[in-house]
Formats: structure tokens, sequence, C-alpha cells
């Protein structure tokens, strides 16, 4: 894959959890571009071995590990099979987490009617839904980085990334539980930056901004493939009107990842939201 930059990775070994969606693929793929060896976990393994097969056809070295990123033991038998492979973690990427329809509101507003209309509101949010989302956000980035963390300790050149969201610094309609849920990660990121400043680990974190995904396609885009009124909105509230691509991602992850390049650098959320967090509205 073409990089916006080379960074020296060479026999670092990186572990990247959700690794068997879109985002976390890419980011995988970068990773071993810069020749990391990579271990990409997933609760659906053959999706991850997918892309690690990719990776390896273009000359990389990559496998795929199943993982659940809530269960503390699951991901200690996965942590086995890593040191097995590819040795002690060096990089891990807290890619994990996502939204869930029994999460999401159907309006953006409570109005005084709403008892009469035919809709899910805040009032008929799911618990169980609510809790999924939250924990796989933030015990989903938690628990790796207590499992993963372990082998950085008193190591050089070893850091963590989370992925936040943009939705940490401004909540956005209709999905409280993953705006909530990021607003978390972010927090833990800059706590555990603070903790782990002592024996050698950074920890950052990349805010992406709207991104298409098939997880949000629901929202984004009507079954005709017109795009829905909540498209609108975002777009014309990112200043470079437009939704953000995978590639995007990728410089800034790259440079988090590099202790050459940011050794000195740790507690940061980096927003990719083409203006987003900067735009008034007016």
């Amino acid at each position: 894959m073409k990089l916006p930059f080379q960074v020296n990775l060479k026999d670092k070994v990186v572990v990247v959890t959700g690794a068997g969606g879109v985002i976390c693929s890419h980011l995988a793929k970068a990773i071993a571009a810069c020749g990391a060896k990579v271990a990409l976990l997933d609760l659906n393994k053959d999706a991850a071995q997918k892309w690690a097969d990719e990776i390896v056809a273009d000359g990389g070295i990559a496998k795929g590990f199943e993982a659940n990123v809530l269960v503390k033991e699951s991901l200690e038998k996965c942590h086995q099979e890593v040191l097995a492979e590819y040795g002690k973690c060096d990089i891990l990427v807290n890619g994990a987490g996502g939204n869930n329809p029994r999460a999401t509101t159907d309006n953006e507003y409570a109005e005084l009617d709403d008892a009469a209309k035919e809709m899910k509101t805040f009032f008929e949010l799911d618990q169980k839904g609510v809790e999924f989302v939250f924990n796989l956000n933030f015990i989903g980035t938690l628990l790796p980085s207590q499992v993963f963390a372990a082998d950085m300790v008193g190591r050089e050149g070893c850091s963590i990334l989370n992925v936040s969201s943009m939705n940490a610094y401004t909540p956005l309609t209709k999905i409280p539980a993953y705006s909530g849920a990021k607003a978390a990660v972010s927090n833990f990121t800059q706590w555990l930056a603070v903790h782990f400043s002592h024996i050698g680990i950074r920890v950052n974190a990349i805010a992406p901004g709207f991104f298409s995904t098939a997880q949000n396609a629901k929202l984004l885009w009507n079954e005709d493939g017109t795009p829905t009124a909540r498209t609108g909105k975002i777009l014309a509230a990112t200043p470079m009107g437009k939704f953000g691509e995978v590639d995007d991602l990728v410089g800034a992850t790259l440079f988090l990842c590099s202790p050459e390049a940011a050794g000195f650098i740790t507690g940061i959320c980096v927003p990719i939201d083409g203006g987003f967090s900067s735009y008034s509205g007016v």
C-alpha cells in the first residue's frame, strides 16, 4: 500500500484489536508496511485472517487471532498465542468498538407529542444495549491494555494508541451510549498516559470525525442510496465538506506509533475530522 511517509517499525510486534473491520485492518496494513509483525485480533478470526493474508501476500508479516475484548480470559489466551508467534507486544492499537441500534434513539430531540408516535425515544433505550456499547468501547480498551501493556513495562519504544471519536468532544444526537463511551476512552487515554509515564509506555489516541462505514450506513444513507438528512447536517458542519477516507487515519497513526517521531508525545488525542471540531456553524 502507498504510505504518506515511512516510519521504522521493523521487528516491532504490534497488536491491533478490531482488526476484522475496514478501518483497523487498513491501519494494520499500514503498520505492517513499515516492517512490523502484526497480530490482527477480532472476535471473528476468519475476518482478521482474511486481512492478515492480504498483508502476507504484500510481503508483510501478519496473522489473525481470535479475541473477545470484553473477556479477559479470552485476551489472556490470545496473548499467549501472540507471545508464541511473535514475542512481546511493543505497540497496542485499541481499535475495537462500535455502536448498536439498541442504544440509539430514533429522534434527535424529545418533543411533547412523542408518546403518540411510533418511535424509540430516550425512555425506550434498551439497558443491555447501552451496556454493550459502553463496554465494547471502554472496557474493550481497558482490558486489552491490561493484558498487552504488561509486555511493555520497562522496555523502550513501547506505546498504546486508542481509537476515540469526535463524539468524545461534542456528543452527537441519537447515540448517547457511543458518545459517552468514546468520551471515556479519551479520558482514559489521558489517565493511562500519566499512570504509565514513569515506566516507559506512551499512550495516545486518534479521534476520527465522520467516516461512512457499514456500521453507520443506516444513519447516513437511505435504502435507495441517497443521503439522509443526517448526512446533510454532517457535511454542512464539516468545513472540508466530505466524509473522511481510511487513508486519512494512516499518517497520524504511524506518527504516534513511531518512538522516533513521537517519543516525547503522550496523553494527546488527535482530531482527524475535516475541521468539524473547529466550526461553530457560522
